[in-house]
């Protein structure tokens, strides 16, 4: 994973060799500036609010800035890092207890052992570490996962493959039936792992749909054409209309316009009482040929009707 450096003093808008109080004043603007009590539906705001609280939380304590200072614009994740003497065994502590909500940099840098006051030290062949390998916990990770109508309607097991540092691996995922888009499946264990040991982090899979050949989504409710004849829509049928679980029947009254829709209750996305509707969309077809029998039957019918499509 390829974590950019992040200029702290650029967030601040202070220079390097920046006072104590500088950094304060910088980040009480910027704070009353960007605070989200006061830019209510601005995620920009809020984003901007974050970065400036994570520089401050590193410029303002002294032994931090320091440990940030050595690592300069040419930091790269994953070189190997050596601090100056002294950095072995610092403790580092957070505002409110807790580093949670701060960026992948700051976490690479300080270390997610150090949340709440932990050990965040060497930086020795393991540039990240310092704490024990009981203390430490993967990375979470986050996929994609694009499943068919179908099996989001029924649930199931379905294989996922997955490829990552360590190569391709299969996981067997559990999907509930009813699962809607935007949903997210947790897999316990099955996020990153951590260098030298320590338990991984979790895999969050974000449910997505598959494009149907047949139907599209509209939230609960499914949409499809329902191709009839012209003689099926002015007599009248009784047709057959795919839906997720197989074909069901449908009765289409005499003089059925195209575009008009039947509703099939209980027969979209969803489980249960609070289970979609199926939408069918009607579709009058035409003969791309004609025989000359054909063709005569149409202008007689012509002839002899006084619709008007019209008026």
């Amino acid at each position: 994973m390829a974590v950019s450096y992040k200029d702290y003093y650029q967030v601040l808008g202070v220079e390097r060799s920046a006072s104590a109080e500088e950094i304060a004043r910088a980040f009480k603007k910027l704070a009353r500036k960007h605070h989200p009590d006061l830019n209510a539906g601005k995620p920009q705001a809020e984003e901007k609010f974050k970065e400036a609280n994570e520089a401050y939380e590193v410029l303002k304590d002294p032994e931090k800035r320091k440990l940030y200072d050595q690592l300069g614009h040419n930091w790269k994740h994953g070189q190997q890092f050596q601090g100056a003497p002294g950095f072995e065994n610092m403790h580092f502590s957070f505002s409110g207890g807790d580093a949670s909500g701060f960026s992948d940099f700051f976490e690479m840098i300080f270390g997610q052992g150090a949340r709440g006051g932990g050990k965040a030290g060497g930086f020795g062949p393991d540039p990240f570490g310092g704490f024990s390998a009981r203390q430490r916990r993967g990375r979470d990770a986050e996929a994609e996962f694009a499943i068919p109508l179908e099996d989001a309607v029924k649930g199931g097991r379905r294989t996922l493959a997955l490829s990552g540092p360590g190569g391709e691996r299969t996981l067997e995922v559990n999907i509930p039936a009813g699962i809607r888009q935007g949903a997210k499946l947790r897999l316990a264990g099955q996020g990153n792992p951590v260098p030298g040991g320590g338990a991984p982090g979790d895999l969050f899979l974000h449910i997505r749909f598959a494009p149907h050949p047949h139907f599209q989504v509209d939230g609960d409710n499914v949409l499809c054409d329902l191709p009839l004849a012209p003689w099926e829509a002015a007599l009248g049928a009784k047709v057959r209309v795919p839906t997720l679980e197989g074909e069901a029947e449908l009765q289409v009254p005499a003089g059925t316009s195209s575009g008009r829709k039947f509703r099939l209750r209980g027969k979209g996305m969803g489980a249960g009482t609070g289970r979609g509707d199926l939408l069918a969309r009607v579709q009058i077809m035409l003969p791309e040929t004609t025989t000359e029998r054909e063709q005569k039957l149409w202008e007689k019918l012509a002839a002899a009707s006084s619709f008007k499509a019209r008026t």
